[in-house]
């Protein structure tokens, strides 16, 4: 299995939206989507701009969206402990959050004091986790537990296959796993939410890839399923935050959300 995240387009957050640009983004993504094929399920966040992302995708592809309400942007404010103005839980001062063992820990991180001031935060981490987990679980991957793997139980999937053997490379070519499966969930969701489900699909605290990784508007993030001995599995990240379907329409990226501005010259 595959899973997809993408981003909202360019946000207009004042009115929940997308501007002229972020439009012109969703557009030239749709046609990288439509050419994916076997996708199994499309989710998206309630959040106006990540449903207007979705929509030229849904519209190509003639089908709908499943909103999926706990995929909403995780924008639980606290306090800066720095300037002391109300911001969103993943925009921290580097020589405070370097410095708090807590914010590393995947399993404890918002067991931090400062994220303990808003009892939002850990509330919904867990309702996210949990119901991530169960979503998974509907297509066959149950997580062994906090760890970052899954074991595979699907009636459309050879049991126990395990590596692949020389017979079933010169059965069915060099590139054949037999347990790899060909279809995709794609997500529509927001950077905040975003990076907290790959932090719990690789067993990292989103406290480090909030602060370490960006992805653009309309940022392509992919990870696919590995699947190991006795059907059990991991996602390992293939591509990570992709424009490319905005260089190739001429659209410069948006640099929306980082503080980079040389972004545009990459």
């Amino acid at each position: 299995m595959r899973l997809i995240f993408i981003r909202h387009g360019d946000p207009d957050y004042e009115h929940d939206d997308l501007t002229e640009k972020g439009s012109r983004e969703a557009a030239l993504l749709a046609p990288r989507m439509a050419v994916l094929g076997n996708i199994r399920e499309i989710y998206v966040s309630p959040f106006g701009r990540a449903q207007a992302t979705a929509k030229p995708t849904l519209e190509l592809l003639r089908r709908e969206a499943v909103t999926l309400p706990w995929l909403r942007e995780f924008s639980y404010r606290i306090e800066d402990p720095l300037t002391g103005r109300l911001h969103v839980p993943w925009d921290l001062p580097p020589e405070y959050y370097t410095q708090v063992p807590l914010f590393h820990d995947r399993d404890h991180w918002y067991e931090a004091p400062i994220y303990q001031t808003n009892p939002e935060i850990a509330e919904n981490a867990a309702l996210v986790y949990r119901e991530f987990d169960a979503l998974m679980a509907s297509y066959g991957y149950h997580r062994h537990g906090d760890d970052a793997y899954y074991h595979v139980d699907r009636p459309d999937s050879p049991a126990g296959r395990g590596i692949p053997s020389d017979e079933d490379r010169s059965q069915y070519g060099p590139g054949f796993h037999p347990t790899d499966e060909d279809e995709t969930l794609l997500f529509f969701c927001h950077l905040g939410a975003e990076l907290l489900l790959v932090g719990r699909l690789l067993g990292i605290s989103p406290v480090l890839l909030w602060h370490g990784v960006y992805t653009a508007p309309t940022a392509v993030t992919v990870l696919n399923e590995e699947r190991r001995y006795h059907d059990n599995a991991i996602f390992r990240i293939q591509v990570l935050g992709d424009t490319s379907h905005l260089r190739e329409g001429g659209e410069p990226v948006s640099y929306s959300g980082a503080f980079g501005p040389i972004l545009q010259e990459l």
